[in-house]
């Protein structure tokens, strides 16, 4: 059984598996612009991303250097993405066990 979630502050939405996915790929690549490339985002929209978790959170999560001086994660953001991920297995283990007796 599979679901989704996401998490939202009362600004909006803050973090959801695209999000996630974007900070983890921020982290690999060190560039906002190639971060979005390999998820087939326009940089534009991926900035948009970036920008809107910055500002749901008391402390960026994200560090955009101008001028070519990369883009790189905070450890705030380093810490939410393995938050996320512990939730994300959480509630993969209770839909599991919760579903089990559901018959297809």
């Amino acid at each position: 059984m599979n679901g989704r979630f996401w998490i939202e502050t009362d600004k909006g939405p803050f973090l959801g598996f695209g999000r996630v996915e974007l900070l983890e790929k921020i982290d690999e690549f060190g560039s906002l612009s190639k971060a979005a490339s390999a998820m087939n985002m326009s940089f534009k929209h991926a900035d948009h991303l970036v920008d809107s978790m910055n500002s749901k959170n008391s402390m960026p999560l994200v560090e955009k250097h101008a001028g070519g001086g990369g883009t790189f994660l905070t450890e705030e953001g380093k810490k939410a993405i393995i938050l996320f991920r512990q939730l994300e297995k959480d509630v993969s283990e209770f839909m599991e066990k919760a579903s089990s007796g559901l018959v297809f």
